[in-house]
């Protein structure tokens, strides 16, 4: 059996957007506080004995949150031509993850975004 590690980390960031071609009130501006759990794995542990600094991950996470925070969304490449929903913006935000952190023996697993605290979506991708 091999060992797998699997590390979670949770940003936040607040803004607004408007779906397009929505038939509800959701297509009238509005805005959330969207909070991130960004879930990374992996199966070996440097000699520090860690699979990588939380300091790492939590590093880009925040600073990919930064690019949306405060931000109207259907502004900002690409949701200026991609529907801002929730299942769009975790596959974009899982995608900037995973060109910042994976590498041999570390990759990223799972991203859920939170729109409320009671509605998510959590996006993955086979390996």
């Amino acid at each position: 059996m091999s060992a797998r590690y699997t590390l979670r980390v949770l940003t936040d960031f607040a803004s607004a957007h408007t779906l397009r071609d929505y038939p509800g009130q959701c297509a009238n501006m509005h805005g959330h506080n969207w909070k991130v759990e960004a879930e990374v794995q992996a199966e070996t542990l440097d000699d520090a004995g860690m699979a990588v600094d939380f300091k790492v991950v939590k590093t880009a996470a925040r600073e990919i949150a930064g690019q949306l925070d405060h931000r109207y969304l259907n502004d900002v490449p690409p949701f200026d031509t991609v529907n801002p929903t929730a299942e769009n913006i975790a596959q974009w935000f899982f995608r900037q993850m995973s060109e910042r952190l994976n590498r041999p023996g570390l990759r990223m697993h799972a991203l859920t975004l939170w729109e409320t605290d009671r509605a998510c979506v959590r996006y993955s991708e086979d390996s």
